[in-house]
């Protein structure tokens, strides 16, 4: 297959639900930002539901999910919830999937720990390492000083705590579900330890924020690893999965729609990148800060509300050169660093 291609041009209204396929249907839940959705999918296990995602902790969003509990669910219990991985949009409800119906709680290890981990670590202020992290990245000057006085984003605010107790899933296993067996994958990059769930007896896959079409999903560095290497654990991680996917396989992502094609979109997603490491090359013949490099990274500038998460993609990409020994950095007289190739 040369194309992408979508057999629902249209994605189902937040709230409601579309079966896909026998046992495994989707649902789509609103987010407060920009990327405005999250895919979630409920597979039909006979005696009882498994939910892949849960979205995020708001009062909207836990109304959406009680109508559907009580009126299209009804009759069977929600048996397991699984993470996909860690991030707030994904794993938002999990514990009160948890606390109020008794489901299973299914994860990665390193997901689960680091959800839990970031859920208990609420922060009213930003620690000074914390500003130093964005003082050395370049961050740009009016929004680093908002940054200093602002209230930091907390998992607690869209997480309802995460339990205790789970059940942890590895890379190799196989996992009943929806009527299937699942082959389940683990992959890094956009987060540590995401799974991917791929079916032994169709050609479903669900693929979460590992392989999204028509978007590339964040890849950045963060001030809890700021000499990370996500875009070389990303970029690994999709040629490892171009030996497992094929061109008739039915991807279920975490975003945007269903599609068909997986091949030529991890082929894409490493040409994306490929592409902006190479003007990054270019760009860096004069010392620049990982700010500065933003539009040669993504061709084009950087809105405000999506400065942060560019920000830290375009480190992502200053590291995977000076890991790789292509580019230098030193730190400047005002306190940011400034790359350069050797």
């Amino acid at each position: 297959m040369t194309t992408i291609r979508y057999p629902w041009d249209q994605p189902p209204n937040n709230g409601e639900i579309r079966e896909i396929a026998e046992g495994v249907m989707w649902l789509r839940l609103p987010l407060p930002m920009k990327l405005d959705h999250v895919n979630i999918y409920i597979l039909d296990d006979g005696d009882g539901w498994t939910l892949i995602d849960t979205g995020i902790k708001t009062r909207k969003v836990i109304g959406i999910w009680q109508n559907l509990i009580d009126n299209i669910l009804s009759g069977k219990p929600i048996k397991r919830v699984i993470a996909t991985h860690h991030h707030p949009d994904h794993v938002g409800l999990h514990g009160w999937f948890v606390e109020h119906y008794g489901a299973e709680y299914v994860s990665t290890q390193v997901a689960y720990l680091t959800a839990r981990m970031l859920t208990l670590d609420t922060q009213e202020t930003y620690l000074e390492s914390q500003i130093d992290f964005y003082r050395k990245a370049g961050m740009r000057s009016d929004l680093f000083e908002v940054r200093k006085s602002e209230r930091p984003f907390n998992f607690s605010d869209i997480v309802h705590p995460i339990p205790i107790g789970f059940k942890k899933i590895f890379e190799g296993d196989k996992i009943e579900m929806g009527g299937r067996t699942w082959d389940i994958r683990v992959d890094h990059g956009h987060a540590p330890d995401h799974a991917t769930f791929w079916s032994c007896d169709d050609h479903l896959v669900l693929s979460g924020d590992q392989i999204i079409p028509s978007i590339s999903s964040n890849i950045g560095v963060y001030p809890t690893e700021p000499d990370a290497n996500p875009l070389r654990e990303w970029m690994t991680s999709c040629e490892r999965l171009k030996e497992f996917s094929k061109s008739d396989q039915l991807a279920l992502p975490g975003h945007k729609l269903p599609f068909l094609g997986m091949p030529l979109r991890l082929t894409q997603l490493l040409e994306n990148h490929n592409g902006a490491l190479d003007r990054l090359r270019l760009d860096l013949k004069t010392p620049k800060t990982a700010g500065e490099v933003m539009p040669a990274i993504f061709k084009r500038n950087i809105e405000d509300s999506e400065y942060s998460l560019g920000l830290v993609e375009a480190l992502a990409h200053c590291n995977y050169l000076w890991h790789a020994g292509e580019i230098r950095r030193s730190l400047d007289d005002d306190g940011a660093y400034r790359w350069q190739i050797k």
